[in-house]
């Protein structure tokens, strides 16, 4: 068999293309600037523990999605912590509808939770941006049922 010059850069051709897309996205991700990570802004920025972020009713829709998407499997849609994952891990979960449970921590600290986790719950990192986490901590409080007394009902005829 004999092998000529052309069947060898057929055959070396998508080689040499794989190597220089490699080395390409590797000189755009060096030049692209990276963004500060979540777990580190807070800190520096707000040292009060207080969120920097309005709750409003749109970003409260927001966070509530996002809640949705990778909160409730564990922590239930309602913040209750019986959420089905939570259940089949065996996992005992705050509820996050006590009032004592979220008054005892800071908007910073519930931030913390969020972006780096704790226990067995893995952190969000700087996989949102900062302020999609400060609306989901804004979300978090609304959680809170605070009780509230149900008049009797009376009977009227």
């Amino acid at each position: 068999m004999k092998m000529s010059f052309q069947n060898c850069g057929t055959l070396l051709l998508p080689f040499l293309c794989a190597a220089w897309l490699l080395d390409l996205s590797q000189a755009r991700s060096q030049a692209r600037p990276t963004e500060t990570s979540v777990a580190a802004k807070p800190a520096n920025s707000n040292t009060e523990g207080k969120n920097p972020i309005k709750a409003t009713p749109e970003s409260l829709a927001d966070a509530k999605k996002f809640f949705g998407y990778d909160c409730a499997m564990c922590h239930g849609t309602t913040g209750d912590g019986k959420g089905d994952l939570a259940k089949s891990m065996d996992l005992k979960m705050n509820d996050w509808r006590d009032s004592s449970k979220l008054s005892a921590l800071s908007d910073v600290e519930i931030l913390d939770l969020i972006v780096k986790g704790k226990g067995r719950m893995v952190g969000e990192g700087d996989r949102y941006p900062t302020q999609v986490v400060w609306e989901l901590v804004n979300y978090v409080r609304t959680l809170d049922k605070k009780e509230t007394a149900v008049a009797p009902k009376t009977g009227s005829s």
